[in-house]
């Protein structure tokens, strides 16, 4: 007979609400920052401290935030972060227009999600959550 566990699972130590930033190490600030702010439309603060040594970027995107860094940028090895948008087949054709490589839709349990590169090197998905969902019903097919 299968014994039941009866004490509470331990208690993390810390309690997260949410991602407040995650920081990209790129090769060229400039060309970076023109890729994420004029292609991708994310908002560049003000508030940036200097920082003497280490030149970069305070970015806005949809509540959170984006941190440009330049240094060495790190090998391929799968790491990306997730972009979300509402309509990925627009999305990724905006991008194509603006002469991005950006992958096909794909299907993802209920969303959808594209591939491309920042002009450093760095992995980006597109990602429409419920996107699948959406697709399916109204028979639009992938851009």
């Amino acid at each position: 007979m299968e014994e039941l566990i009866t004490d509470p699972p331990p208690v993390a130590a810390v309690r997260p609400l949410g991602i407040h930033h995650v920081s990209i190490n790129v090769d060229d600030l400039g060309v970076a920052r023109s890729f994420y702010v004029d292609v991708l439309g994310f908002a560049e603060r003000t508030d940036r401290p200097d920082f003497p040594g280490t030149p970069g970027a305070w970015l806005d995107v949809g509540g959170q935030q984006v941190h440009l860094i330049v240094g060495e940028v790190p090998a391929r090895m799968g790491q990306h972060y997730a972009v979300l948008v509402a309509d990925i087949d627009a999305s990724v054709a905006a991008l194509r227009e603006h002469g991005v490589r950006v992958s096909d839709p794909v299907d993802v349990g209920t969303g959808l999600q594209s591939f491309t590169r920042d002009p450093s090197g760095n992995m980006l998905e597109i990602h429409e959550a419920g996107g699948a969902a959406r697709r399916a019903s109204t028979g639009a097919a992938s851009v």
